[in-house]
């Protein structure tokens, strides 16, 4: 028990790693491979996988580096996380990695992946086309890109992508998918046995680890949460939406749950989360992988399925986890996520659910004022 518990230091100081001593380990022990990190919020992890690569996500820098070079390469109303990743770029705290993949968010993760791709003309930087649309259509056109993007790694890693190595990778992270959804659902039924912010480091350190290893350390909290002695307690529960693409300090996943929150789901570290159900394992699995994006993805303020507004997917969070609230935690200056609050914001009073809009940047180190936000919405539901 002990050990286990302790099993959150370790993993919330990989997290906070800029030097990503892990990806050098990995690299130490396989020399020649390669290490390709993406920025937030998807990427088929797959494909870099079975290239016999590390596929790693950036989450920026947090509190954790000053921003000392990339304000000259970018205007002052830009979140956080694209500035910090570009800082790191330029200090170099991103040179374990041999490429870096880039995909349509944001105006400014575009604008991101040039600016990186002009100052290092030497690392393999691409941008990744994902479609916009659930027609038919959608699946060739990713289909055919994510084949561009495999001859990109195989021309990167000097070796070729084998189906075999491509269906060993699906089958893997399908099951860490399903161990992420045992998770979830664990937390959203007893959150007394497993905090917010306890799962949020389980799920988020998987990202920079082999998928390999993170399924262990995932098989080992289901063994264990279980049977985990916690007290319940009498809280509000509450659903996270807004946090898709730049992450909020663990402080602040913290500061929610002290103030009386049990958070039942969210949108933190989604790309876990990415596909509702299993990619076949029938087939051809680049065509597999392009369908399960198209056809069988989360909803998602960077992906739009007009078949499903992304409001109906958050009232079914709701009603699937019996929410009492919703708290919107948005990042500073990101416009996606503040053009669907209007959207959400009407579904959710449309509901009868009070809720409440917080915003955060990664590189928050005061929470005061954020603190009496939520102390005073908790009592008002408490006391209403």
């Amino acid at each position: 028990m002990k050990e286990f518990e302790r099993t959150f230091d370790s993993l919330y100081e990989g997290m906070q790693d800029l030097s990503f001593a892990g990806v050098r380990n990995w690299k130490e022990l396989h020399p020649g491979a390669k290490a390709v990190a993406f920025f937030p919020v998807y990427a088929p992890m797959e494909l870099v996988h079975a290239a016999g690569m590390l596929p790693v996500l950036l989450s920026g820098a947090g509190d954790r580096l000053d921003i000392q070079h990339a304000d000259s390469r970018f205007g002052s109303f830009i979140c956080s996380i694209i500035k910090t990743t570009m800082e790191m770029a330029m200090t170099g705290h991103l040179e374990p990695f041999d490429g870096l993949l880039f995909s349509s968010i944001c105006d400014s993760a575009r604008n991101l992946c040039f600016v990186v791709k002009r100052n290092y003309p030497q690392m393999y930087v691409d941008f990744l086309h994902l479609p916009h649309s659930t027609s038919e259509s959608s699946v060739d056109f990713l289909d055919a890109e994510y084949r561009r993007i495999i001859t990109e790694l195989e021309r990167l890693g000097g070796a070729p992508v084998r189906q075999a190595a491509l269906n060993r990778s699906i089958e893997l992270y399908n099951e860490q998918r399903r161990l992420v959804r045992c998770l979830y659902d664990l937390r959203a039924q007893s959150p007394h046995l497993l905090r917010a912010w306890e799962s949020y480091v389980l799920i988020r350190s998987g990202n920079l680890m082999p998928v390999e290893a993170h399924i262990e350390v995932l098989k080992q909290a289901l063994d264990y949460l279980p049977t985990r002695p916690g007290k319940k307690r009498d809280a509000i529960r509450v659903v996270i939406e807004g946090a898709f693409c730049e992450q909020p300090p663990l402080e602040l996943i913290r500061l929610l749950e002290n103030a009386g929150c049990d958070i039942v789901e969210d949108d933190l570290a989604i790309a876990q989360r990415w596909f509702t159900e299993d990619v076949p394992l029938t087939g051809d699995p680049v065509r597999a992988l392009a369908e399960s994006y198209v056809q069988r993805s989360v909803y998602s303020s960077v992906r739009h399925d007009f078949s499903k507004p992304r409001w109906e997917g958050l009232a079914e969070k709701v009603r699937g986890t019996r929410a009492e609230a919703v708290i919107f935690l948005i990042a500073k200056f990101c416009e996606p996520a503040y053009f669907d609050f209007v959207l959400f914001k009407k579904k959710v009073d449309e509901m009868g659910l009070p809720h409440l809009l917080l915003e955060f940047e990664e590189k928050l180190f005061t929470f005061d004022r954020l603190r009496t936000e939520v102390e005073t919405f908790v009592e008002s539901l408490v006391f209403d």
